[in-house]
């Protein structure tokens, strides 16, 4: 039996994505800096809603605010901000924009549900392309700077020590992961996007504590949870991206069950 064509594209969709969510995900994990993916989760909207009051593509939009959000952040923490309070800021005032401009926004805004909550048979064959796109210029970023990025990754201080570039990799990551976070938000959602880029990594490091097999694993992960989630939205009738994280946080607690057995 054929599948629709948005069940094709959902299905693509999830397997692009997860290697784009294990990518960016392992890096923000092993630097401790999911919390900055929250907020600069968040300030999203403000580019939404500023997409939506001008009439231009909220998509494009939110990239801008992401990536300038991930920026202002780091330029506030190297300014001697403490890195908690510079992403409290820019998370409350992505939010306040946001819905100060979807009340200026003429008329109903359609397609703000599934930016808030995710609904993975919207992606398009253009959302599919741009996320490979995606995926070969950040494989191809690795390629050239990955023993730095993972020095950068595990110790900052000792990286700057030997003289490795840890600025650009700094700047060049972030930029990464805003881009990462705009493209998986039409599939797990704003509110539940952070899940995306930590349950797999958390369940993976159970087994490893070494970069490669720890980004490979959460990739294999993310994958299962994604198309398992998505095969119980399909047989039960219930959201798609609530499945998906209810899965992979089964799967942790799977994980921490075998772990200990194998103890």
């Amino acid at each position: 039996m054929e599948l629709p064509s948005f069940m094709t594209n959902a299905l693509t969709g999830i397997a692009v994505l997860s290697v784009v969510a294990a990518i960016v995900g392992t890096y923000i994990f092993t630097r401790r800096l999911i919390f900055l993916s929250g907020g600069v989760t968040h300030a999203c909207f403000g580019g939404l809603g500023m997409g939506y009051w001008l009439g231009i593509s909220p998509e494009a939009t939110a990239a801008v605010f992401a990536v300038g959000s991930s920026l202002g952040a780091e330029w506030l923490t190297h300014r001697r901000v403490r890195s908690d309070s510079s992403i409290a800021v820019i998370w409350a005032v992505g939010m306040a924009l946001g819905i100060l401009f979807i009340f200026l926004s003429s008329g109903y805004v359609p397609e703000l549900n599934s930016f808030l909550f995710g609904n993975v048979l919207t992606i398009s064959t253009d959302d599919i392309i741009l996320s490979v796109c995606f995926v070969v210029a950040i494989a191809c970023f690795y390629l050239f700077f990955y023993s730095r990025i993972v020095a950068v990754s595990f110790d900052e201080d000792f990286a700057r020590t030997r003289g490795l570039p840890v600025r650009f990799i700094n700047i060049a990551m972030t930029v990464f992961t805003a881009v990462a976070i705009v493209l998986v938000i039409r599939m797990i959602g704003i509110m539940l996007l952070m899940s995306m880029l930590s349950l797999p990594q958390m369940t993976a490091e159970l087994f490893t504590r070494r970069y490669t097999p720890l980004m490979f694993l959460s990739m294999a992960i993310s994958l299962a949870g994604g198309l398992g989630g998505l095969a119980i939205a399909w047989f039960i009738s219930v959201p798609a991206s609530a499945a998906i994280v209810l899965l992979l946080a089964a799967l942790y607690l799977a994980a921490m069950v075998v772990r200990n057995l194998r103890k």
